[in-house]
């Protein structure tokens, strides 16, 4: 028994754990190319790698409707999200340096930031930044920052006004803020922006020559895919929207070439040719579990494979299959992405889409199954399908049931003069309300697209649409008023699942009654 164990210790390394020894180059084109006819998107991208190369790589569609220009891999496309594993590995790179190190307390490099509760602000480390563990809920705050003039800075000075959902390291919440506050670590301990490391530390040795930080740099390029919004069931075309104040959580750009370079990299554990740009131990911290993430009731149906599920730093850890996956998804205004990396078969891909739409989780779950079982099912494109049709009727019967309990031949209790002034965030900063052409007319003062005309729907509640963002949906405005009936503050509501309006709490300012 002894000899055949070192017999096997002896062969070990030159047996191969992949069950796909090769990518099918047409068959992965024909399903791509079919799964893609099914589905009314733009245009999406793909790119696998393997053993230190790019095996498959290509565009499917357009990058804008109406338009010609074709999608191909090197279209350049918002990863959002996928933009907080550079944060991290940025980190990574210092602390390899000693320059800090991944418990080191915010305050040490940012000795103004402030949370909610002082003990947490005391607590906070650079750990708990990147692992989502702060007692935020999920995407609280990011009305401060989406679409903004705020800086980077006022940012992080206007999360200490956040309450918090859970207790500090309890439960996962996550946070495009702190991985903004995480990111401005590097260039407070560097004196060069996040921006500027990220280029000249993994970009430019990755030879990911078309990736910037910025739609200012995106928009000079030429070969860009353009964002889409879906209204009325039609893809119509969307500004990018910048993100230059919450870069470090997600304002890079890229296309699946370059990308696939960084899952290399990932892959070899941080080292790329003959580069180690960042070390192994790095490595392994940040695809170490930190938060413990919920299964959900849908994923537990769709995934019956997956038992856990956590988040690193970064990157999001889940089993497949009997796999261990590294992944990320990034979700822009019109872009949705998704990278990952499964590790034990040295094999990753990354999706690249301009829609708002599940198809990414189509091309995610076919690539997962061919790789990990060397088969493509075609059952995904069809069952995401009716699990989108599902949803629009959902939104349909929400909206209709909204409409039947409107309470008919109710007029305000005040004049529209009573109702304007400006109303006050702590969180945010000033919303407007004013009248214009006999109508009450609201304006986010420090979000250009957030402005729209208000229309009575009953008592003191006013529907509103902003036009500027399609991918928003009809919501209300409500005015409150006190026991003398004086009107003192708005509650905006826009039902969607990225930003929460109700968490603002806009008081009217005397002054201005």
């Amino acid at each position: 028994m002894r000899k055949i164990f070192i017999v096997l210790l002896v062969l070990l390394p030159f047996f191969s754990f992949s069950q796909l020894e090769k990518v099918d180059v047409d068959l992965l084109n024909q399903e791509l190319q079919k799964s893609y006819d099914a589905w009314n998107i733009p245009g999406f991208a793909v790119a696998i790698v393997h053993n230190d190369e790019i095996v498959y790589e290509k565009g499917f569609g357009v990058q804008e409707v109406q338009k010609k220009a074709k999608v191909d891999q090197f279209t350049n496309f918002a990863i959002a999200s996928n933009t907080k594993a550079f944060t991290s590995a940025a980190l990574a790179i210092l602390v390899d340096q000693n320059q800090i190190s991944w418990d080191d307390k915010v305050t040490k490099y940012i000795p103004w930031f402030e949370l909610y509760d002082p003990f947490v602000t005391n607590q906070m480390t650079v750990r708990d930044l990147l692992c989502h563990r702060t007692g935020l809920k999920t995407f609280s705050g990011d009305l401060i920052w989406y679409g903004s003039n705020h800086s980077r800075e006022e940012i992080i000075r206007r999360a200490r006004y956040l309450e918090p959902t859970y207790g500090f390291r309890e439960k996962f919440g996550y946070s495009n803020i702190m991985y903004l506050t995480a990111g401005q670590i590097v260039e407070y301990v560097t004196d060069t922006t996040w921006d500027d490391f990220l280029k000249y530390r993994i970009f430019e040795p990755l030879g990911m020559s078309r990736t910037n930080t910025s739609i200012i740099d995106n928009n000079k390029l030429d070969n860009v895919a353009t964002c889409h919004a879906y209204v009325d069931g039609e893809n119509i075309p969307i500004p990018y929207v910048n993100w230059d104040n919450i870069a470090p959580a997600g304002s890079i750009n890229s296309n699946v070439h370059d990308v696939a370079k960084w899952l290399i990299l990932q892959l070899n554990r941080g080292k790329y040719n003959d580069m180690q740009i960042f070390t192994e131990n790095s490595a392994d911290e940040m695809w170490k579990a930190h938060t413990v993430q919920d299964i959900s009731a849908f994923s537990k149906s769709v995934y019956p494979s997956t038992h856990l599920k956590a988040y690193a730093l970064g990157w999001g850890l889940y089993d497949y299959s009997g796999y261990l996956i590294v992944t990320h998804n990034g979700g822009f205004d019109g872009m949705i992405s998704q990278t990952v990396l499964i590790p034990e078969l040295d094999y990753g891909f990354v999706v690249l889409t301009n829609n708002l739409s599940m198809f990414y989780t189509v091309v995610q779950s076919q690539l997962l199954d061919y790789i990990t079982k060397g088969e493509i099912d075609s059952k995904w494109s069809d069952y995401f399908l009716r699990i989108e049709q599902w949803i629009s009727d959902y939104d349909k019967e929400e909206k209709q049931a909204w409409i039947d309990a409107r309470v008919a031949n109710t007029k305000p209790a005040h004049p529209l003069v009573d109702y304007t002034g400006v109303y006050n965030s702590d969180v945010y900063g000033d919303v407007i309300v004013e009248v214009k052409s006999q109508k009450l007319y609201v304006t986010m003062t420090h979000t250009s697209i957030y402005h729209g005309e208000l229309n009575h729907w009953h008592y003191e509640t006013f529907t509103v649409k902003f036009d500027d963002t399609p991918s928003l949906p009809q919501g209300t405005v409500n005015f409150i008023t006190d026991k003398n009936g004086d009107v003192v503050e708005m509650q905006i509501d826009i039902p969607n699942p990225d930003f929460d309006f109700t968490e603002l709490k806009l008081y009217k300012q005397q002054d201005n009654k």
